[in-house]
């Protein structure tokens, strides 16, 4: 079985070509080309400058570059951009070109085909779990968003399809290409993990001293209501991720970043603050509100009255409270909205090709 270029790492691509002694300036450059260049096919892979022909040979005979197919490009009203991916091992995934300003872009992936989680405001999670996806599939949302993008792509988010830290191999092999200054050249910080609490993959993250961000989503620090909307609150209870989320802020000498779904009537009581502050006592946190996206109607968003008031609760935690915008809701692609199907917005045409 051939081996998918898109899948290794600078050392796994250094061994995989051992059999050739290669010089590490031919590793690097076949590597770049992949990555950094984003080369649409092998043979152009092979045929990049300061690739050797015993090295090209040897790719052509044991390694393959398979692609995603964009089944559908749509753009919301404010943006955002969503793109609908079928891939040859079976299932569909989503992926969000996020404008920032007008100088860049974050690209927010998937990390799996549908998603175990079942957490109760998500379509994700209503999709129930298919299948973790490959390095290749998870770097190929973003190459393929960037080929076709009219600025840099400068972050990547694993906020998309899927709970990142259940695929740990692949997504950590993925944002480890995504950071190489020869692979896409994203910023370490840049790169960031949400997760909704698997404790024993956040410990592991933080032993191996990834430079990677992570997103906890808490959502209530009451246990009894947490449970209604994350039931990994049963298996993941609140102060196991609390102790692991003290051990990830203590490690990396930085604020956590504590993601808050907003939900009118729900979670923004004074109590919701409260419990906060008791449950997160000396460890340096930052607050983001989120408002929920839930097309079903059980879940709705807060009212500005109702959000105001609780941002005024959360000044006793003395942490940074910040609202993060949730766009693309028009094309289902605002947080917890993906589930590979089609929304509104503009459905955008391929690219035309240059020449």
């Amino acid at each position: 079985m051939k081996l998918n270029l898109k899948s290794l790492s600078l050392p796994e691509l250094q061994q995989a070509l051992a059999p050739t002694e290669p010089s590490p300036v031919a590793v690097r450059k076949v590597f770049a080309s992949v990555f950094a260049h984003g080369a649409s096919s092998l043979e152009e892979v092979c045929q990049a400058p300061q690739v050797p022909r015993r090295v090209a040979d040897f790719l052509r005979e044991n390694m393959e570059m398979t692609r995603l197919e964009v089944v559908e490009r749509r753009k919301a009203d404010d943006g955002f951009v969503k793109y609908l991916f079928a891939s040859p091992l079976g299932g569909r995934v989503e992926a969000v070109r996020i404008p920032i300003f007008d100088h860049k872009y974050v690209v927010c992936i998937s990390s799996q085909v549908g998603c175990a989680l079942a957490c109760d405001f998500c379509m994700t999670g209503k999709l129930g779990f298919k299948r973790n996806l490959q390095t290749w599939e998870i770097l190929d949302q973003v190459m393929q968003v960037r080929a076709e993008a009219d600025r840099p792509v400068r972050g990547v988010v694993f906020m998309g399809m899927g709970e990142p830290l259940l695929n740990y191999t692949e997504t950590l092999r993925a944002a480890q290409i995504l950071s190489h200054p020869a692979g896409f050249a994203i910023a370490g910080p840049s790169i960031t993990f949400s997760t909704a609490g698997h404790v024993q993959a956040i410990r592991r993250y933080v032993r191996e001293g990834h430079p990677y961000r992570l997103a906890f989503s808490v959502t209530s620090a009451i246990p009894e209501k947490r449970v209604k909307v994350l039931p990994i609150e049963k298996t993941h209870p609140l102060p196991e991720l609390i102790d692991a989320i003290r051990e990830y802020s203590t490690v990396r000498r930085e604020r956590a970043m504590i993601a808050y779904v907003a939900i009118s009537g729900f979670n923004l009581g004074r109590e919701d603050a409260e419990a906060l502050k008791a449950a997160f006592e000396g460890i340096p946190i930052k607050v983001d509100l989120i408002d929920v996206t839930d097309p079903t109607g059980k879940y709705l968003p807060p009212s500005a009255e109702e959000l105001k008031a609780f941002r005024d609760h959360l000044q006793i935690l003395g942490a940074p409270i910040a609202r993060r915008y949730s766009g693309g809701k028009d094309i289902g692609a605002a947080c917890g909205t993906l589930e590979a199907s089609q929304y509104g917005g503009v459905v955008l045409p391929p690219p035309v090709a240059a020449g």
